[in-house]
């Protein structure tokens, strides 16, 4: 098939997702060429209003598309080159050649001179980066938005945020400009815009993709992980991405989770927790989104897991997130190339690193393996946790934007305080669709929570879910093109 591919078939193809994607490339069906000039072609239509990318890679991306259709007549899809010719974008906090990594801050920020470990990894496997995807400051916020780019809307709703700090991963998406990306996570990062864009996002087991040239991110509670509309798509994503650096300082054992995307996941105990960890802030959960895991849990009851409720013991264990997380805060924002440029709220928490650093960080990291003890009980009796994604639906854009650091701590926590534990802990955590707000139709998520090393059971059990929900079946309605920004 050549370059003029029928619109509608490539519109088709975008939107089926990345394994049919690769199948249809490998298969001689469509060229890399015309599936990036069409991601391309999405991306600038889409870009005044949603907003999803900081930097958009237009020639150097075609390069690379003719490149793979070279390879792909040469017969090299297949095997150790499963992404050969697709598109893909990944998110700002991560290094790609001759890009800057602004990670959401204002300033000159100077190109990179090699990949991050997990960029060339899926280059490895022949991926076409499309380009580089927004997110607050530093990762910080549940929103994306900030001076340095503006505000990152949401597909289903433009008043509404794809969530953070992933969310222009999870625009990108969800609005089909690309079959799937590569966010991190860092306190939900991941889990929060898929719950909030009705994605599938998977925060792996730490060290599982590896965030070199950083040995660790953030003090190891940070991870990189996948965003697409199927499970098998985050899984093949997950799969290509993985693997390690010699000089990361999590390394953890190889497992298969493509295999897992395929496999019944056999009759499970699942905890079904609806209290977050203690955080000093209000927590509320809303009605629509109880409901939303209520149903979810007694879809697993249907499909044969046992499904009880009960809640894991957190502990005290917020007060090891917040050191590791501001110490993080405080490493990055000493190399932006202006820190005048920095939002208020930034310099404060970078403060806090330095005040929190030193022993109250060791003390934080000495934590660590006797909370794994104590939240880990809970697995000697079940095999899965069911909590909400989210304590609400989609916060309104600029909805945090002039709040204090302290007010925009605690409307964070009680917007979505059931992520961040298992960023403490390292351990594998995705959320699914679990459906909408009955008013506003605004995505709604529910979270599927493991002990080390459990990707490949969660995905089972997510695919097994998604076989009768079928959710990548749903879209955001394509007039919302036709909206104007509200604001810049």
């Amino acid at each position: 098939m050549t370059d003029s591919t029928d619109v509608t078939h490539l519109t088709d193809l975008t939107d089926s997702g990345l394994a049919e994607q690769a199948r249809a490339l490998a298969a001689g069906e469509v060229t890399s060429r015309a599936l990036v000039e069409h991601s391309l072609a999405r991306i600038a239509e889409t870009q005044p209003l949603l907003n999803a990318f900081r930097r958009v890679r237009g020639e150097a991306a075609l390069a690379e598309a003719d490149a793979a259709d070279r390879r792909l007549a040469a017969g090299e899809a297949g095997g150790r080159l499963p992404l050969l010719g697709v598109p893909l974008a990944v998110k700002d906090d991560v290094d790609v050649a001759g890009e800057p990594t602004a990670f959401g801050c204002a300033g000159d920020f100077p190109p990179k001179s090699a990949d991050s470990e997990a960029v060339r990894r899926l280059r490895a496997a022949g991926a076409v980066i499309v380009g580089k995807t927004n997110t607050p400051e530093l990762g910080q916020w549940p929103v994306t938005e900030g001076p340095a780019f503006g505000v990152t809307r949401n597909p289903w709703s433009t008043e509404h945020t794809p969530g953070g700090s992933s969310g222009g991963a999870a625009a990108a998406v969800a609005a089909g400009l690309v079959p799937a990306a590569l966010g991190s996570d860092g306190a939900g990062s991941i889990r929060i815009p898929a719950a909030w864009t009705h994605l599938v996002g998977i925060k792996p087991q730490r060290g599982r993709i590896s965030t070199w040239p950083e040995p660790e991110a953030f003090r190891g509670i940070t991870c990189h992980g996948p965003l697409a509309r199927t499970v098998a798509d985050a899984a093949l994503l997950l799969q290509a991405a993985s693997g390690s650096h010699a000089g990361d300082l999590h390394r953890p054992p190889p497992v298969d989770v493509l295999a897992a995307a395929e496999r019944d996941p056999g009759r499970l105990r699942i905890a079904l927790s609806l209290r977050p960890a203690f955080a000093a802030a209000r927590q509320w959960l809303d009605p629509e989104a109880r409901a939303a895991t209520v149903r979810i849990a007694e879809r697993l009851a249907s499909l044969g897991h046992e499904v009880i409720e009960e809640e894991p013991r957190y502990g005290l264990i917020g007060l090891t997130f917040v050191p590791r997380s501001m110490s993080g805060v405080r490493e990055w924002a000493g190399r932006v190339p202006d820190p005048a440029l920095l939002d208020t709220r930034t310099k404060v928490n970078a403060r806090g690193g330095l005040l929190l650093g030193g022993g109250v960080l060791r003390v934080a990291r000495a934590a660590e393996e006797p909370l794994r003890r104590r939240v880990g009980e809970i697995f000697d009796r079940f095999d899965v946790i069911l909590t909400p994604t989210t304590a609400v639906p989609p916060l309104r854009n600029g909805e945090l934007s002039d709040l204090s650091s302290s007010r925009t701590d605690a409307a964070m926590i009680a917007a979505c305080p059931y992520s961040w534990p298992w960023n403490v802990l390292g351990w594998p955590g995705m959320s699914v669709p679990a459906g909408f707000t009955a008013r506003d139709r605004l995505p709604l998520g529910a979270q599927l929570l493991g002990p080390a090393d459990s990707e490949p059971r969660l995905i089972s059990l997510a695919a097994q879910l998604e076989a009768e929900e079928r959710w990548f079946e749903q879209w955001p309605d394509p007039t919302y093109a036709e909206a104007t920004p509200a604001c810049a």
